[in-house]
C-alpha cells in the first residue's frame, strides 16, 4: 500500500482507486553485506546466507551443504566473530562497512539532489544481511520509483560480487506487481574519474611517509582460478586496473605488483597470493611496502583485519620493516564525485 503523502488518485480514476505517488527515479547502491553483530548466532546467520550462495561457492549442494551446516558453521562463526570484533564500530553498533556505506550514500544523495532535486531517490542495500535488497526495493517502489538504477559498488565485475548482487535484485523484482524499469551499472574499473581518485589516494599516502615505499602491492579479493577459465572477466579487469593506476602515476612496472587475497577452500585461486607475495618482497630486500585494495569501494573485514593484520604480519615476519596500508576510497569527496559521475552517465535519457 502506497504511503507517500503526495500520492493522489490518477486523473479520471474512480474515487476508490489506489493512490499513486509522483513518479521518481531510484538509485540503489549495493554492497556485499555485514552481520548484525559479531556474536555466534549473528555470525552463523550471516555466513550461512553468504556461503550458501551458488555464485560464491558453486560446489554441488549434496557435497557442500553437509560440510557447511556441520563443520564450517559450527566453528567459523567463532573465528569470524573474533575478526569482526577487532574492527567493530562499537559507538554505532555496526560494522565499518555499514558505517562507510551509509556515509557514501548520504554524500551521493547530496550531490544528486544538487543536480536533480528530489526527483531522484538515493539509497543503499546489502546482498547479505541488512538492509536487505528486498526491503530497499520495496521502499523505492512505495515511494513512487518507476525507474531504478541498480549500482553494485564493485569496480571490477565478478560472478561472486556484481552478478550475485544483480541476481538478488532481479529475484526481488519477480515479486512486484508493478515492476519499475531498470538499469544496472556496468563495472567502472577503467573510468577515468575512478582511476584518478585511486591515484590521488596513493599520492596522498606516499606524501605522509618519510621515505617512499619500495613497491605498491595492489591486493584484490581472490576467486578460484577455475572461474577465469570459465569466462569470468574479473582477473583481466584487476590487471587492467593496476596498469591504468601505474600509468596515471607515471610509474614503471617494478613499482607495482598485483596480488589476490582471501583464499578459501582447497582449490587453486588466482595468484600470486597477497600473504605470500608480501613475504617474498621482504625477502628480496624490499623492506618498505604499501598495500592498496582497489577492488573494495569501502573498508571492510578483508581490508581492516586481513590486510592490516594478517598480511602485515606476514611481511614483518619475513623481515619487512615499514608497512603502509592505504585505506579504501570510502566516502572521500573525490571518490564520491567519481561514483556520482558514473551514476549521472547511467541516468542519461531518464533525467
Amino acid at each position: 500500500m502506497f504511503t507517500d503523502k503526495a500520492a493522489v488518485c490518477p486523473v479520471h480514476a474512480s474515487a476508490d482507486h489506489p493512490k499513486i505517488p509522483p513518479a521518481k527515479i531510484g538509485v540503489l547502491l549495493a554492497n556485499l553485506g555485514t552481520p548484525d553483530g559479531y556474536d555466534y548466532w549473528n555470525m552463523r546467520r550471516y555466513l550461512n546466507e553468504f556461503l550458501s550462495d551458488k555464485r560464491v561457492v558453486d560446489y554441488s549442494a549434496w557435497i557442500w551443504q553437509p560440510l557447511l551446516q556441520g563443520i564450517i558453521l559450527t566453528k567459523r562463526p567463532f573465528s569470524s566473530g573474533a575478526a569482526y570484533k577487532s574492527i567493530w564500530n562499537e559507538d554505532a553498533g555496526e560494522s565499518p562497512l555499514l558505517t562507510i556505506t551509509k556515509a557514501q550514500t548520504a554524500k551521493m544523495r547530496e550531490l544528486i539532489t544538487e543536480t536533480h532535486g528530489d526527483r531522484v531517490m538515493v539509497d543503499f542495500c546489502m546482498r547479505y544481511g541488512n538492509p536487505s535488497t528486498r526491503s530497499k526495493v520495496r521502499e523505492m517502489i512505495q515511494a513512487g520509483c518507476q525507474k531504478i538504477l541498480f549500482f553494485p559498488l564493485y569496480p571490477q565485475y565478478a560472478g561472486a560480487t556484481s552478478a550475485t548482487a544483480c541476481d538478488q535484485f532481479f529475484r526481488v523484482l519477480m515479486k512486484e506487481k508493478w515492476q519499475p524499469s531498470i538499469r544496472t551499472v556496468p563495472p567502472y574499473f577503467e573510468h577515468t574519474a575512478y582511476i584518478d581518485a585511486l591515484a590521488k589516494s596513493v599520492e596522498r599516502a606516499y606524501g605522509l611517509v618519510d621515505q617512499k615505499p619500495d613497491v605498491l602491492v595492489a591486493s584484490y579479493h581472490g576467486v578460484p582460478q577455475r572461474y577465469l577459465m570459465e569466462g569470468d572477466p574479473y582477473h583481466c579487469q584487476c590487471q587492467k586496473t593496476s596498469r591504468l593506476l601505474k600509468e596515471r602515476l607515471g610509474w614503471g612496472d617494478e613499482d607495482i605488483v598485483t596480488t589476490f587475497q582471501s583464499r578459501f577452500g582447497p582449490e587453486e585461486w588466482l595468484k600470486p597470493y597477497t600473504v605470500e607475495e608480501v613475504a617474498r618482497q621482504a625477502e628480496k630486500g624490499r623492506k618498505r611496502i604499501a598495500v592498496i585494495a582497489p577492488a573494495f569501494s569501502a573498508d571492510c573485514i578483508e581490508t581492516l583485519e586481513e590486510i592490516n593484520e594478517e598480511i602485515r604480519e606476514s611481511f614483518e615476519e619475513a623481515g619487512g620493516e615499514h608497512f603502509t596500508y592505504i585505506p579504501c576510497l570510502n566516502d572521500d569527496d573525490l571518490h564520491m564525485r567519481a561514483l556520482t559521475q558514473v551514476v549521472s552517465e547511467n541516468l542519461q535519457g531518464w533525467v
